[in-house]
Order: structure tokens, then sequence, then C-alpha cells
């Protein structure tokens, strides 16, 4: 299969629209009804996302799945997408939500801007309950709008001011750099998905779920750059109307020396794979990476070293 930026947006237009018509007019719960039929589409017509789903659950679990296995990932995969219709209209007080580690990352916060990495497990829109608790921190995301236009689109429509914040992860590496470390020095939260690594950019290995993954060096670059602090954000989905959103403070600052860079970036990246294996652990089905994730064709997937691909490298 090819890498993940080659597959469609799931669903696309129609389909996000579809479902926020149906959430904001028939409300969640007529909204979870239609979930059913979303998911047998998926199931029956989305042939490399259903493999990659059972795949990934067999790595997971360690012995075979069936249909019923891969159509509860990607039912979850789905209720996560229609709360993220309630979440950006900041209807926050629909959903329980287990916060955990909060008052470390607001020892951070107090001190100025703070990195947040993300990855796509379980729900990042869940990360706006912190308005209630910081309500005077900006939250700025890192997303790519070019690849992601329906879900701009959604955002566009469902909250302007969200909508202002984002920072467009498809400009030019120096632009992106330069945005970022302006919301840090204004004292914003930074938010990156930081486990998909794209086509053609740097990659760095490390050992997940048992197999070689790659995973981008961008990020880890730009924060010791900016030597701006990291927590590692998880928001699981755990059925119903409940999440838990966990931060795990990761560094004060990160340093890596040009002559050691390979080392250090290796050693940051197997510290990261490991929290984020030993969460996908405790929720499974929240796993919403639906494609060869372990590829390591360079035909299909060319990821490059941080030592063939300099001219790409963040000073």
């Amino acid at each position: 299969m090819s890498g993940w930026k080659q597959r469609p947006e799931g669903g696309g237009r129609f389909a996000l629209w579809l479902i926020r018509t149906i959430a904001r007019c028939g409300g969640r719960v007529v909204g979870r009804l239609c979930l059913y039929p979303i998911t047998l589409y998926f199931l029956l017509m989305r042939g490399p996302e259903r493999r990659a789903s059972r795949d990934y659950l067999q790595r997971v679990f360690g012995h075979r799945v069936g249909w019923f296995a891969v159509a509860r990932h990607i039912h979850t995969f789905a209720a996560t997408i229609l709360d993220r219709v309630f979440l950006l209209s900041e209807q926050l007080r629909r959903f329980d939500v287990d916060l955990r580690g909060v008052d470390a990352l607001h020892t951070q916060l107090d001190r100025g801007g703070v990195l947040l990495f993300g990855s796509h497990l379980g729900s990042f829109e869940v990360l706006r309950v912190l308005a209630r608790t910081r309500p005077d921190v900006k939250i700025r995301v890192l997303l790519d709008k070019g690849h992601n236009q329906a879900i701009t689109e959604l955002l566009d429509a469902l909250n302007p001011e969200i909508a202002a914040t984002v920072i467009d992860a498809g400009q030019d590496g120096p632009s992106i750099v330069l945005a970022i470390q302006q919301a840090v020095q204004e004292g914003a939260l930074v938010a990156l998905l930081v486990d998909r690594a794209h086509p053609g950019e740097v990659g760095v290995p490390a050992t997940f779920l048992g197999e070689r993954a790659m995973f981008p060096a961008a990020p880890w670059l730009i924060a010791s750059a900016l030597r701006a602090p990291v927590v590692l954000a998880f928001g699981l989905y755990r059925g119903g109307k409940h999440y838990e959103l966990t931060f795990e403070p990761f560094s004060d600052a990160i340093s890596i020396a040009r002559q050691d860079r390979p080392a250090v970036l290796g050693e940051l990246v197997q510290r990261y794979a490991a929290r984020l294996e030993h969460h996908t652990r405790s929720a499974p089905y929240n796993w919403f990476n639906f494609y060869d994730y372990w590829q390591t064709d360079d035909a299909n997937h060319p990821v490059r070293t941080p030592r063939t691909a300099a001219r790409r490298r963040v000073a």
C-alpha cells in the first residue's frame, strides 16, 4: 500500500458535511445511530483501510482477528469524528473527560509556551477541554490544510475563531518554524501530531509494537531549535461520552548537537515510541492510522534519514 498521503480523506467533504448536519440537527444520540451504516460502508468499500486495520489489530493483540474486531476499530474512529463536531463547537459539557497530569502541564505553561506532541491515537480535539482550566492559554494546532481540506472546511464552519489559530503545515519549513517560534514566545500551547512521517521527509526509525517504524524527525529538530519544553498528550476515547486526556512531561528543553544528531534523535524517538505503545496497548481500538504503518519499501514510502537529508534539517 502506498503512504498515507496517497489515500483520500475518509469520506471526504460530503461525509463530513452529512455527519455535521446530522449531529447539529439530530444531536449526538441520532448521530451515534448513524455510525453503524458509516462503519458498514468503510468495512465493505474501503479495502486498504480494512486490511490495515486487521494488520494493526493482529500486531497489538498478538493473534488473528475477525471482521467484528475490524468493525469495532472503524466504529471507534467514526465515534471520535462525530464528537469532533461537538468538541470544535465548544460543547464541552456533553463529555466526561478524565484529566491526568494537567498540573504538570500548568506548571510548564506558567513558565511560557509549550510544544504539545500528540498522535493519531484517540482524539486530539478533546484537548479543547483545557479551556475550562486555562482559558488564558491560546492553543495553536499545526495542520496541513492542503491534505486535510475537508477537515479545514469543517473547522471554518464550526468555529472560525479556532480555525484562525491553525498553523498551516503546508508552508515551507522556515515559515513553519517561525510561526511556531512566535506562538511559543507568546506563551501559546502549540500542538503537533508527531507519529506520521510524510513520504520524502526526514525519518527516524524506532521499534513500535515489536517492529521497526518510521517517525518524523522534524518535530524534534524544531523543539531543539526553539529550546521549548515538550509535553506528550494522549486523548483516549473510552466509550459513550467518556474520554481520558493524559499529559506527560517529556523534556524541559531538548538540545541536539549537530555531531550527535542521529544518535540523539534515535534515543528521543524511541522514548516517544515507547510511550505511544504504552497508551496504544491501553486503548487498542483508538489507533487511527489506517495504512501500512510499518511499511519500509522506499519505492512506495521513501523516508530519508537525518544523514541524507541535510538540506531539510532545522538548523
